[in-house]
């Protein structure tokens, strides 16, 4: 079975190494030349992933994984076409109005209409809001003049951990008609160690199923937002709360923080039409995206005054361990510590200094930095494990933005200990 996976991000590439791993043919396709030529080196573009670059490796050595930019021509060749690119957000990463961004779908779809044969199998596993593949790439293959293989089914997987959730959790699959099933089924069958395939109606309820996981978990996070800003004026501490709420098999509550960042969480409730009727996911977004403003004036209330005072903020990456930034909640504490009068440093070790400067931040070289008045902990990284808050010249506060410290040792350092709802 020769396969096509088209767009060698993360998941993409990571997809394509798995399919060669079990015996498949694949070419991987992409817009991005020195990424194609990497992959065709032998060499991985991509750090963090767990065991990616040695199933690279092994792919390189067999001869199963090959890279080009010529999608078309990949397509012509394939049994299975696999689109893997990414649908964001139009406009920036503010809050309100945004809209699904198909720029790189719809260029992708273009392509592989090009090269598409009779009897090749075309899957969506971007996640997209629902009727695109059917109303979008569906009515765009259609073109093509012969009979479509068509089918959704969403990724399901977190970053650094891909290969483990390919293996975990059921894969998920909409087909358009009974055909298309069919050869889904086969290829999924071959391609994948998923404990089970998971048919649904159509690709819709597929499109939806993966929105409603993705906005459940941000709804969720809200939540416990909303609970730890009352658990603050209580006097209680909601870490504790939520263990004893969670000992009762119906309470499933999550982790309050100073907010919810990444390629999914943040942006699948803006693909919900304005029409739709659901107003929690929005609701939601909005509060979350409110909690770095709320972290900053808890640090603001301890010290008295942000003016004039220097934060640092340790993590850039939306998550630990992970390099990636996208709509990290990094960026708004920056923006709500400058809008007090402060001076915010960040540092990331995942991240060179050029790269943070890029996002208009300023970086930290080094640990710790010459003067700082608090440290807020935004992605509490393994390379932070050994961090001595007593080595930080003027410090008075740490503020806690994941509830991850051990409020002992930060207080036995002589400095101040703040939690999110603690």
């Amino acid at each position: 079975m020769n396969v096509a996976v088209i767009g060698l991000g993360k998941i993409g590439l990571t997809l394509a190494a798995q399919y060669a791993s079990r015996g498949l043919s694949v070419i991987g396709c992409d817009i991005n030349a020195a990424l194609v030529e990497s992959v065709n080196n032998g060499q991985c573009p991509v750090d963090g992933e767990e065991d990616l670059a040695e199933r690279l490796t092994t792919a390189f050595r067999d001869q199963r994984l090959t890279a080009t930019t010529d999608t078309a021509a990949a397509v012509a060749t394939s049994d299975v076409v696999v689109i893997i690119v990414p649908v964001g957000l139009t406009g920036d990463q503010t809050p309100g109005g945004q809209m699904p961004d198909f720029t790189h779908l719809d260029a992708a779809v273009a392509d592989v209409a090009r090269g598409l044969r009779l009897d090749t199998l075309v899957v969506v596993e971007t996640t997209v809001p629902v009727g695109t593949t059917r109303g979008r790439v569906g009515a765009a293959l259609a073109n093509a003049g012969h009979p479509l293989l068509l089918a959704a089914s969403p990724e399901r997987v977190s970053s650094g951990h891909i290969f483990r959730d390919l293996r975990t959790y059921p894969k998920v699959i909409g087909a358009i008609d009974e055909a298309s099933w069919t050869k889904a089924e086969a290829f999924y069958s071959a391609a994948l160690e998923a404990p089970r395939l998971l048919r649904v109606h159509d690709p819709e309820t597929a499109e939806f199923s993966k929105l409603a996981e993705g906005i459940y978990r941000d709804v969720n996070i809200a939540l416990a937002g909303e609970l730890a800003r009352y658990a603050d004026a209580a006097g209680v501490d909601i870490t504790e709360a939520i263990d004893a709420a969670n000992s009762q098999p119906y309470s499933h509550l999550h982790q309050p923080g100073v907010g919810v960042g990444g390629h999914c969480l943040p942006v699948y409730p803006h693909f919900l039409p304005g029409d739709s009727g659901a107003r929690l996911p929005l609701a939601a977004r909005k509060i979350n995206d409110g909690m770095a403003a709320y972290g900053v004036s808890k640090l603001e209330q301890a010290l008295g005054s942000l003016k004039g005072a220097t934060v640092l903020v340790l993590g850039l990456a939306y998550r630990p361990n992970v390099k990636e930034a996208s709509y990290s909640s990094a960026l708004l504490i920056d923006q709500a510590l400058r809008s007090r009068g402060a001076t915010p440093l960040v540092h990331d070790p995942l991240y060179s200094d050029d790269e943070l400067a890029a996002l208009g931040l300023d970086p930290v070289a080094a640990l710790p930095p010459g003067h700082t008045d608090a440290v807020i902990v935004q992605a509490w990284h393994d390379a932070y494990a050994d961090l001595d808050f007593a080595a930080f010249t003027g410090c008075k506060v740490v503020l806690d933005g994941r509830n991850t410290l051990d409020r002992a040792r930060v207080e036995a350092a002589g400095v101040r200990y703040l939690g999110i709802g603690r």
